[in-house]
């Protein structure tokens, strides 16, 4: 039997099929590609401990490192040409106002050293400017008398910080606490003390997510409550529009939208306002829920964490903070 053909009226014109033939083809017109150097890892490090890393049980593959796993992880990361590295410290005591994010030789300021010393004419050394790491109640501030996040007296701690991280080597402070002023704040006391070459990533539009469960582990979170106060309803996009805006107005060199994989519309939003960089968190939970599926065979992983990457990409984001950035990195430097 003759096979069927369609009539020569019906016969498509347009055919987009032609340009999905071939992996040769595919590639040549493909729109979006990630590069290692958009790429940048989180590292926890903790205080104490062996020479051990720590593994995070609802973060498989992760670990809070001890500062002689650091400096391996350190080399590897500049080895495979990745942009930087957001340093995040897990100290052994906490306390109210969080006082040891300001010690010099606390575990985040230790850690930054290192890393600028280790591999700091390679990557961007980057350090998170919030204090709830160094909290006993977990918040990203002080407390008031009623038990509320002090907004202002928080900022005072923050630009202490800055000092103190800017002192350390920090090329990029992480400004995550979601502070009203917090860009500000932090700019006007770098640029009174001198430290005018250190720049400030905002954490614009930083939504109350669930997704970021699993970091609570990271950082061995003492949180009790949540932080809807400070941090932005997952429903109001143009709050976080508002938000980038407000600290490009203070003096942010880079924005950021976090999480990235549920908040791409907001990605692609700042994207298209912002003339400064736009960066993008992929957190924990967006980590773990691939890993876990791919752990019970559910999906291909390495495609998933690649599409993953390759649509917060096309969203807008400039670069993209995500803990699969050495191994990812591996990925795009062979395939762009």
């Amino acid at each position: 039997m003759a096979e069927a053909a369609l009539p020569a009226t019906l016969a498509p014109i347009l055919r987009p099929r032609r340009l999905r033939a071939t992996p040769a083809m595919r590639r040549l017109v493909s729109e979006t590609s990630v590069a290692p150097r958009q790429l940048i890892l989180p590292m926890f490090i903790r205080e104490g401990g062996g020479a051990d890393p720590t593994p995070i049980s609802s973060m498989p593959g992760v670990v809070q490192h001890s500062l002689e796993s650091f400096r391996v992880a350190l080399a590897e990361a500049a080895a495979v040409g990745i942009g930087g590295v957001m340093l995040f410290g897990v100290p052994e005591h906490k306390d109210a106002t969080g006082s040891g994010a300001t010690d010099r030789d606390g575990i985040l300021n230790l850690a930054t050293r290192i890393a600028v010393a280790e591999v700091g004419d390679a990557l961007v050394v980057q350090t998170d400017l919030c204090l709830d790491e160094f909290t006993d109640h977990g918040h990203c501030g002080v407390l008031d008398s009623n038990g509320r996040v002090d907004n202002d007296a928080t900022l005072v701690r923050y630009r202490e910080m800055a000092l103190v991280q800017a002192a350390s080597g920090s090329q990029l402070l992480g400004l995550s606490g979601m502070m009203d002023g917090q860009v500000a704040a932090v700019r006007e006391v770098l640029d009174a003390e001198s430290f005018t070459d250190t720049a400030i990533l905002a954490y614009s539009a930083k939504y109350a997510s669930a997704f970021y469960g699993p970091f609570r582990e990271a950082v061995q979170s003492t949180l009790t409550g949540d932080r809807r106060a400070y941090q932005l309803d997952a429903g109001n996009g143009r709050e976080g529009v508002r938000e980038v805006l407000l600290d490009i107005a203070e003096g942010a060199d880079v924005v950021m939208v976090k999480p990235a994989m549920s908040y791409l519309d907001l990605v692609s939003q700042v994207a298209q306002i912002s003339n400064i960089p736009v960066w993008a968190y992929q957190v924990s939970g967006e980590y773990s829920m691939i890993e876990a599926a791919a752990e019970l065979g559910w999906i291909d992983r390495r495609r998933a964490i690649e599409e993953s990457l390759t649509s917060i990409k096309r969203a807008g984001a400039d670069a993209i903070l995500s803990y699969w950035a050495v191994e990812a990195a591996h990925w795009f430097r062979n395939t762009n």
